[in-house]
């Protein structure tokens, strides 16, 4: 975990994510420099001596310093200073290819239909593949990394939009403007017979009943032959 650093090293730290570079860490900021607390904690976490940083931390800083760079509300956190972070806007210079991932239970539903938002209003995407894997992983342990071709994306009506160095978002990417990892193929499970236990074999009744009739038809025949043996004997004794 590391040696935990004070109050005044995370606010240093927090200043540099919140009020210039964001992007540097996969974070995307709303309109009013807000970004959800448990996100920026992923990120922070993600970054080697700050895995011990939970919210307990940031309210620290909060509580603690005299003129802390940060404010809260229940569930977000911004800088007090914005002037410095970069400004979003239309992509001007889009690489051929960008990068994001999703969830292993939408992988299906994605190449059929598209890419479209989750838990953002815009699709997040990334020039650097390691970064949106980094992202992916926040959301599912193994996520399905896709590549984006912009320049089909854009042929087929969607807008680019920058919000850092490496970020980009869209409002989604057709079906036909990326390629991914195709469906694994769900194996055929072999059905092994159901090993017997007792009082788990149940007996044909019908061909049990059958057997019954014929012994007893047949013990009948013997009856009667032993009965007209004696018979005989009785009417020649001699014989």
């Amino acid at each position: 975990m590391g040696k935990q650093r004070s109050p005044e090293q995370l606010a240093k730290f927090l200043s540099y994510i919140l009020e210039r570079r964001p992007d540097e860490f996969g974070l995307i900021l709303d309109q009013d420099g807000y970004v959800k607390i448990k996100e920026l904690l992923k990120a922070v976490g993600e970054v080697e001596g700050w895995r011990y940083a939970r919210r307990g931390a940031i309210e620290e800083v909060r509580v603690t310093l005299p003129n802390p760079p940060i404010e809260m509300d229940d569930h977000r956190i911004r800088a007090k200073n914005r002037d410095r972070l970069p400004k979003q806007g239309l992509a001007t210079d889009l690489p051929k290819l960008l990068y994001t991932c999703v969830r292993r239970k939408a992988h299906r539903v994605v190449l059929e239909k598209g890419i479209f938002p989750q838990g953002y209003p815009q699709v997040i995407l990334s020039s650097n593949q390691k970064m949106a894997e980094r992202m992916g992983r926040r959301a599912d342990s193994s996520p399905i990394l896709l590549t984006v071709q912009t320049r089909a994306s854009a042929d087929a009506g969607v807008v680019f939009h920058q919000a850092g160095e490496t970020l980009f978002l869209a409002d989604f990417i057709p079906s036909d403007g990326f390629t991914g990892p195709p469906i694994p193929k769900e194996k055929a499970e072999m059905k092994k017979p159901e090993p017997k236990t007792p009082g788990s074999f149940f007996p044909d009744l019908t061909e049990d009943k059958e057997r019954k009739k014929q012994n007893r038809k047949k013990a009948a025949k013997e009856k009667d032959k032993r009965r007209m043996r004696r018979e005989k004997q009785k009417m020649w004794p001699g014989e």
